[in-house]
């Protein structure tokens, strides 16, 4: 090959590879572009109070119930409440208007605040009612009731014994999973650096069905309630109760979030019936320990052995005159007169 004929093949392939790069760069440059088009960054707008979990009618706001989530700037509205200007502690202690979904914004019409017209009918669920009830240092649980807490009812009685002795010291838990509304006037905790200032109540107002109300209204007259405050953790043997009991229906082949569902439905409402209690001799065995009607046990006389048995009262009966016979008839031993 000639030396004309290698120059001009080396110019041709010089040519073809600047080409080949040249293309290369157009064609990647052009696909790049229409990329970075379809992916619009978009402007991340102010934080919004958005609801944490699922709060339905007379929910009252807590800290944990709500938060402050990143919100697309076009989609802000006016009603909405802003990070920054949003005062919370005045926010927190409102009561949900009308049910709101888990991630939803909260609105300004959304929330009835403690003072508002209709605030307390708000806070009660459909079909409740509340009512107020006298409590002490010792009977509030020293003011670590606060609203929004769920506590159960412990009535304290002194029942007089037909057989004439000692009276029945009795306490029985008779209501249980009652919503707290209020503690005094005050629907909210004060928080003061981020804790909750515990102070003394004077009365407290609960969440109760009508006919609750009337069995805490004769409960007061009986005798001295007290307060039992409940974990924030769901009660899963309250919950095998109901179920046991029948006032609640699971669906077979019910999923968990549908048993998670049934849960805090059943457990957002007061239970009543099987009462737990105790007397005063399973706290000292010098306490009777059950109640004796005035028609069970007849007054003993000289020839009628006492009532015997635990926590029976001792009872003095009427000695013999004269030589008297020990008898035995089963498990009651007298003494009798022997006759001449």
């Amino acid at each position: 090959m000639d030396k004309k004929k290698l120059l001009l093949l080396s110019a041709a392939l010089l040519i073809a590879v600047t080409t080949a790069f040249a293309a290369r760069t157009v064609f990647s440059g052009g696909a790049a572009a229409p990329m970075a088009a379809a992916v619009p960054v978009k402007p991340v707008g102010p934080k919004v109070l958005v609801a944490k979990q699922a709060l339905p009618t007379g929910t009252i706001i807590t800290a944990d119930s709500v938060s402050f989530q990143d919100w697309p700037a076009e989609l802000v509205q006016d009603a909405y409440f802003i990070d920054g200007q949003a005062d919370m502690s005045k926010l927190l202690g409102t009561v949900v208007r009308y049910p709101v979904t888990a991630g939803q914004p909260l609105t300004q019409g959304a929330l009835v605040s403690p003072g508002d017209r209709g605030f307390l009918a708000a806070a009660l669920g459909p079909g409740m009612r509340a009512i107020t009830i006298p409590v002490s240092d010792t009977s509030g649980v020293g003011g670590f009731v606060f609203p929004g807490d769920r506590v159960d009812l412990v009535l304290t009685q002194s029942v007089k014994t037909g057989d004439g002795s000692q009276d029945l010291k009795a306490a029985e838990t008779f209501l249980r999973n009652l919503r707290v509304l209020a503690t005094d006037q005050a629907t909210s905790s004060e928080v003061v650096e981020g804790k909750s200032v515990v102070k003394s109540s004077r009365t407290v107002t609960l969440e109760v069905t009508p006919r609750i109300a009337e069995k805490i209204s004769v409960a007061e007259s009986v005798g001295q309630l007290s307060l039992s405050l409940r974990p924030l953790a769901d009660n899963q043997a309250d919950f095998e109760r109901v179920l046991a009991s029948g006032e609640l229906k699971v669906p077979e082949g019910a999923s968990k979030e549908q048993e998670d569902m049934l849960l805090r439905q059943a457990m957002s409402h007061p239970i009543e019936g099987a009462t737990t209690f105790a007397t005063g001799g399973d706290v000292s065995r010098f306490q009777p320990s059950r109640y004796v009607p005035p028609s069970a046990t007849p007054a003993p006389g000289p020839m009628m052995a006492p009532p015997s048995g635990p926590g029976a009262p001792p009872v003095a009966a009427s000695a013999p005159r004269g030589p008297i016979v020990r008898v035995t008839r089963g498990k009651v031993t007298t003494d009798e007169a022997a006759g001449k």
